[in-house]
């Protein structure tokens, strides 16, 4: 019987989505003996241990380097919980005949709502506004409310499309930078589509969707926050890697940006630093 090693920690905790699908395909579902291994905390040589024998695995942020797949000879498929092929080489992959797998619709609405809620705490400053209150101070500030303002969004597929049309249902204003834009959603949703440079001026939130590349790597670095409106916010639930978290830090620490909202970062997880 092949054997599939379902390496994401959180799929620990919804079996009833999966373990009947793959047991009645005929698989054998093991985990891993280190439960974080999806988070790419243990080296190299643990998760060739954990593949040895293994036929398929649905992976996680885990590294799957062309050591890696030079030593787990029985290894005939890697599906990636998730959208992009982050942590697997996928030369490698194909030299060895290995296919890889991605579930783009799998997770596009999730991203969206978090999105959304980083964006209301950011512009309501709930978590600022709590631990003060927590060390009994009674904050006055004046929020940022949604209506009526501007949005602009950085990648327009399915998660920034998803955002795009949530956003306009708040009554805001959309901005979008996109390539390849879907131009009749576009045109249902009253979406401004316009260069980057555009987008950081003129929007009072900048959210980003947009795949990590050679050419957006670094992109949100000084001279983009600069380029941003004074009070405006930036959320980035897509790549660390699309920005340069010293100069948000400095973005933020100057007083030129209101505030962050983040789930991805350069270093995951991030230092104590």
């Amino acid at each position: 019987m092949p054997t599939c090693l379902i390496v994401p920690e959180a799929m620990r905790d919804v079996p009833e989505r999966y373990v009947d699908v793959l047991r009645e395909a005929g698989f054998d579902i093991v985990y891993p003996k280190n439960p974080e291994l999806a988070r790419n905390r243990g080296g190299e040589s643990e998760l060739i241990a954990e593949l040895q024998g293994v036929d398929a695995t649905i992976a996680g942020s885990e590294g799957y380097t062309p050591k890696v797949l030079a030593a787990v000879p029985s290894l005939r498929v890697i599906a990636r919980a998730g959208v992009g092929y982050d942590g697997v080489n996928v030369p490698a992959a194909t030299d060895h005949s290995i296919p890889v797998t991605i579930t783009p619709t799998a997770n596009h609405e999730a991203v969206a709502e978090m999105t959304l809620a980083l964006m209301f705490a950011a512009s309501r400053m709930i978590v600022s506004n709590d631990k003060q209150v927590r060390a009994g101070k009674w904050p006055r500030r004046l929020p940022m409310a949604s209506r009526g303002k501007t949005i602009g969004i950085f990648g327009l597929g399915r998660i920034g499309s998803t955002m795009a049309f949530r956003a306009a249902g708040l009554g805001m204003r959309v901005l979008a930078t996109e390539k390849f834009p879907n131009a009749e959603f576009v045109r249902s949703q009253k979406i401004q589509l316009v260069e980057l440079d555009q987008l950081l001026a003129e929007s009072d939130i900048v959210s980003v969707h947009a795949p990590l590349t050679d050419d957006t790597r670094g992109l949100f670095n000084a001279k983009a926050f600069a380029r941003m409106k004074p009070g405006s916010i930036f959320l980035n639930t897509a790549r660390g890697g699309l920005m340069v978290e010293a100069d948000l830090y400095q973005a933020l620490a100057s007083g030129h940006l209101r505030a962050a909202g983040l789930d991805v970062f350069e270093q995951e997880p991030p230092s104590a630093d």
